[in-house]
């Protein structure tokens, strides 16, 4: 079980790895990520829309229909719907008109439309990146990970649902990895990731798992060399959307915070990783500041901290902070993080001994 794939579809770019265990190999890509791709395709297909797939990543792909509905008449299955909103209502405030799946697979051949397919994996383009690789479209193992809120009660906030989420899972075990799923595994309100484990399918893989990519990166950032040795340690993945911090002791997960990139000032920043190591780190404050919130376990205190190592493409916001802060690169590079924390976090479910992420 050596040949592994691992893809981190983020916000701007997606990220995947080849790994090969028993030579050492290993080949990587940073592409264009899978939102502003379809977003970018679909801006350039005029007229009518038949939208199917899966949930994806939304964002640039929600605001294209949001306008194109405006003009023209965009007609969504509800699987594809869920990219947009989980609250139907909401999506068909838009002008959007929302159908049964069944439904949409029938209206796929009416000359009115023009059907256009969404998911976070598009198995053609994954051939073709790696068939630049110069290797097999054929692995051991697969993982991916992405970012998903869930699917929340009525009444509660898709940003404090998935702290919840993440908040119980780590109150039963406090490692990263504990978030990490078997394709068959994966929790009902997970949808997100649930559509990529369905969509993975199409992987020719013994095994294929899913995972947050938030947990994914601290993990990954906690390979670093940087990190190497050290008990007590601050990571940080400042990445294009979402910055996620956290305090490690041991390995084990201490404390975790998770704040929208663009909100987010160094000052704030490096507050936030203070308090995390201090264990004042106010969740509901975080909350009212439009973050995701932060879960404190067992805090050490800032003074026991051994090093601090930041990645992720918007990492550039520590270049002149205070703190003693480390440019981290997981298997030499930056972009690998997600990538190198899930097939952490695949060794270690599987009980495979450590390797070496230098």
């Amino acid at each position: 079980m050596s040949r592994y794939l691992l893809i981190d579809v983020g916000a701007g770019t997606m990220d995947v790895l080849y790994f090969d265990d028993d030579s050492g190999v290993q080949y990587k890509s940073v592409a264009r990520s899978p939102v502003l791709y379809t977003a970018e395709s679909i801006a350039g297909i005029p007229g009518n829309l038949l939208v199917t797939g899966k949930e994806m990543g939304g964002g640039p792909v929600t605001d294209i229909l949001k306008r194109r509905a405006r003009e023209a008449r965009v007609v969504m299955s509800v699987s594809a719907a869920r990219t947009l909103s989980h609250d139907m209502g909401k999506v068909r405030s838009w002008g959007i008109v929302v159908v049964e799946d069944e439904e949409a697979e029938a209206m796929r051949n009416d000359e009115l439309y023009h059907a256009v397919s969404i998911g976070d994996l598009d198995m053609e383009r994954l051939k073709s990146i790696v068939a630049g690789f110069g290797v097999d479209f054929s692995f051991d193992i697969a993982g991916i990970c992405a970012q998903d809120h869930g699917m929340p009660p009525s009444g509660v906030s898709h940003l404090d649902y998935r702290h919840s989420i993440m908040k119980l899972k780590l109150d039963e075990c406090p490692f990263p990895h504990v978030l990490l799923h078997d394709r068959d595994e994966v929790p009902p309100t997970l949808n997100r990731l649930k559509s990529i484990a369905d969509s993975a399918r199409g992987i020719p893989a013994a095994e294929v798992y899913v995972m947050d990519s938030g947990m994914a990166a601290v993990l990954g950032a906690s390979m670093d060399i940087h990190a190497l040795g050290k008990n007590r340690i601050l990571v940080l993945d400042i990445a294009t959307s979402h910055t996620v911090g956290a305090a490690l002791d041991r390995g084990e997960i201490a404390g975790v915070f998770e704040y929208h990139t663009r909100d987010i000032s160094l000052p704030r920043l490096e507050q936030l990783l203070r308090d995390m190591a201090d264990g004042r780190l106010d969740h509901e404050q975080i909350l009212r500041e439009g973050g995701h919130g932060a879960y404190l376990r067992r805090p050490f205190g800032y003074d026991s901290v051994e090093v601090i190592v930041a990645t992720g493409p918007k990492r550039a916001l520590v270049r002149e902070s205070n703190l003693p802060v480390k440019y981290g690169a997981p298997l030499g590079d930056n972009m690998m993080t997600g990538t190198v924390g899930l097939l952490e976090a695949i060794r270690r479910r599987k009980g495979i001994g450590p390797t070496w992420y230098v």
